[in-house]
């Protein structure tokens, strides 16, 4: 059985430092070198999972394959590593407590009292060496900020698995600021030696120091942080703002990361093959095309909630050589304004999913003027379904068509809630509009059948595909042969439910259930968002 090496990211000073971007580009090196390489994100908080925890606080609800609803990180490990994740890759403070609880009251712990030490921080480690299982390196992010409350227990699991397994198998990399002070015209070491010395007063001294900085870092200062940090200088690295997250790998390489890390998990130090990683980078920094892509949604006070989708964006545009200008669209301000004020001089139109009646109006006239104007046309998710009802309201002439999602009692549901469905683990899962949002949402990934001769299949090259969901609703299959007549094409089911229409006389138009952008990568686009960019490239071309 393979020996796991294990890689702790820890964070100070502040949040939101790119531990996570730092993570997924120390595993991209490694994985090109060769190596098996996972990664695991641990949550302080006490949340089950961020299924329910609003975008505007947390950011996107990422999905694995297996339906686990998950920290966004997750979403840019996939991303890095060119890999699918489970749910064994994140969990949280409310998973942990969850299980040991329910283990307590099975008497599994023959009748001892119940504490963080050993209880708690045990069934941490578990988690932390089954992620690691096959696997040569595990790198595992520990989410929050060095200091607070919450996060302790995974920090004392971390500070005992070096002990277990030796300085040969555990290393630990900190992630801190250097603050620019302009009155003094000085970058400041202080805030990183003091974050080191809370994260060494709870007994971690970190091998490994990434700083974040939006200036260069000159020699004397790397010399200082190490003398005062105890770390060797070779292991403190400049974490540079970037024009593209996907630099941030070469960045660090340009620094040789991998020489200590090597050193002291004794790994070969042999050089990875970042070729195409590189070509990539180089088309996202200077593409020769340009194309511009309309993003009609209501979450726009944090873009982090539509994370995923943007980066599919980004990866289709890199893979056919062409930047991919987003113009942001505030659905309720295409509803009090109309849609050509926002859409007239765009190569391409996207209407994201989302939850909730607000703004919906002007997404369906965002999706009106797309079909009416050729404008070629992605719907995710709520997307598609509002396709439908477009479709069934101002083509077939149902007037009323409308979601029981936004009205309960509507005659004519285009998008209904379906009593039960068997879920992605097998279980029959019953939903009411009355059920609790977290576990009655579809989850994970489904199989989707292709029709030949769509625009999905030209863009997959396959009759079956695997993608994965999130939503509760489902486009009403009662309509189907009513939108076909009217000349819309359903091109993709899953055991009877619709996952994706189109539309015949239009040049490029899709809708599609599921969420593409989950199973997209910088090297690997999915190819519903690349045959997107490409209509919308040559929209624009014409």
């Amino acid at each position: 059985m393979t020996e796991t090496k294990y890689i702790f990211v820890t964070g100070g000073v502040l949040s939101s430092l790119g531990k996570g971007i730092t993570a997924a580009s120390i595993g991209t090196l490694l994985k090109h070198k060769g190596l098996r390489v996972s990664v695991l994100k641990l949550d302080p908080y006490i949340n089950v999972d961020p299924g329910t925890m609003s975008p505007l606080e947390h950011g996107e609800v990422f999905v694995t394959k297996d339906g686990a609803e998950t920290d966004l990180d997750l979403g840019h490990y996939e991303r890095f590593l060119d890999t699918n994740l489970t749910k064994n890759n994140n969990f949280t403070t409310g998973q942990i407590y969850k299980t040991v609880i329910e283990n307590e009251r099975e008497g599994k712990y023959l009748g001892k009292t119940i504490q963080v030490v050993p209880h708690i921080v045990d069934e941490i480690k578990e988690r932390i060496i089954k992620a690691g299982e096959n696997k040569d390196i595990l790198i595992v992010e520990l989410g929050g900020t060095i200091g607070d409350i919450e996060g302790l227990p995974f920090v004392e699991s971390i500070r005992q698995m070096k002990h277990e397994y030796g300085l040969n198998r555990v290393m630990n990399l900190h992630v801190t600021l250097l603050p620019y002070i302009k009155t003094a015209g000085e970058l400041k070491t202080k805030p990183t030696q003091h974050s080191v010395q809370e994260l060494r007063r709870i007994g971690i001294s970190p091998q490994m120091i990434i700083l974040r900085s939006e200036y260069p870092i000159p020699s004397d200062i790397k010399r200082k942080i190490a003398i005062s940090c105890d770390v060797n200088e070779d292991s403190v690295i400049a974490a540079l703002d970037a024009p593209t997250i996907y630099e941030v790998p070469l960045n660090m390489h340009a620094q040789d990361v991998l020489k200590p890390i090597c050193r002291q998990l004794e790994l070969e130090d042999d050089e990875p093959k970042m070729q195409k990683w590189v070509e990539l980078v180089d088309r996202i920094k200077t593409p020769t095309h340009n194309t511009t892509i309309a993003f009609v949604g209501k979450y726009l006070d944090l873009k982090e909630s539509y994370k995923s989708l943007t980066e599919a964006l980004i990866h289709a545009g890199a893979n056919i050589d062409s930047k991919v200008t987003i113009k942001w669209v505030d659905s309720e301000k295409v509803e009090d304004e109309g849609a050509q004020k926002y859409l007239e001089n765009v190569d391409g139109i996207l209407v994201a999913g989302g939850f909730g009646s607000r703004g919906v109006e002007g997404k369906i006239a965002s999706i009106k003027y797309a079909r009416e104007n050729k404008v070629p046309f992605l719907g995710i998710c709520l997307g598609m379904q509002l396709a439908m009802i477009e479709f069934a309201r101002n083509v077939i002439g149902i007037e009323d068509a409308n979601s029981v999602e936004f009205d309960t009692g509507c005659k004519n549901p285009i998008v209904y809630l379906i009593d039960q469905f068997i879920s992605h683990d097998g279980r029959v899962e019953i939903r009411t509009h009355k059920s609790p949002l977290g576990g009655t949402l579809r989850l994970g990934e489904y199989p989707c059948n292709i029709k030949e001769d769509t625009k999905l299949f030209e863009s997959y090259g396959e009759k079956v595909i695997y993608e994965r969901h999130r939503h509760r609703y489902e486009a009403n299959p009662k309509y189907k042969e009513q939108l076909e007549s009217g000349g819309m094409i359903v091109s993709g089911e899953s055991d009877g439910l619709i996952e994706a229409v189109e539309i015949a006389d239009h040049p490029w138009f899709l809708g599609v259930q599921f969420h593409p952008e989950f199973t997209s990568k910088l090297q690997n686009p999915n190819p519903s968002i690349l045959s997107f960019v490409k209509a919308a490239c040559a929209a624009d071309e014409e």
